[in-house]
């Protein structure tokens, strides 16, 4: 998993959830809490205003960072529900291309 120079994790990250209710589905990340949790939205069930809180270990990072809502949080503090949805439908779109166009890498450990 890779970390911003602060060794947090960057805010816009895609990632998959591997436990609970919500497990197989992709959300983004919105911010890190500490060191074990970070909290998460799909822009559909659970959107900005009320993010899931979730541990690291529950979830497969990827190497995709939406630069549309990482932008829009580091300026504004807040992204729309809307550039969540998108950011995760265009992600979907590049999965469904196949390996070979470069799908992104998963990992679910850190240092992995």
């Amino acid at each position: 998993m890779k970390v911003n120079e602060t060794g947090q994790i960057q805010p816009g990250r895609i990632v998959k959830v591997l436990r609970g209710r919500d497990a197989g589905k992709y959300a983004v990340i919105i911010r890190q809490l500490d060191e074990r949790f970070v909290e998460i939205a799909d822009g559909d069930k659970r959107k900005f205003d009320q993010p899931k809180k979730k541990n690291k270990l529950h979830l497969a990072f990827t190497d995709h960072v939406s630069s549309e809502v990482a932008d829009s949080i580091r300026e504004t503090g807040r992204v729309t529900n809307g550039k969540i949805r998108y950011a995760l439908s265009k992600f979907a779109e590049q999965l469904a291309q196949g390996p070979e166009d470069g799908e992104p890498e998963q990992r679910t450990k850190e240092g992995q």
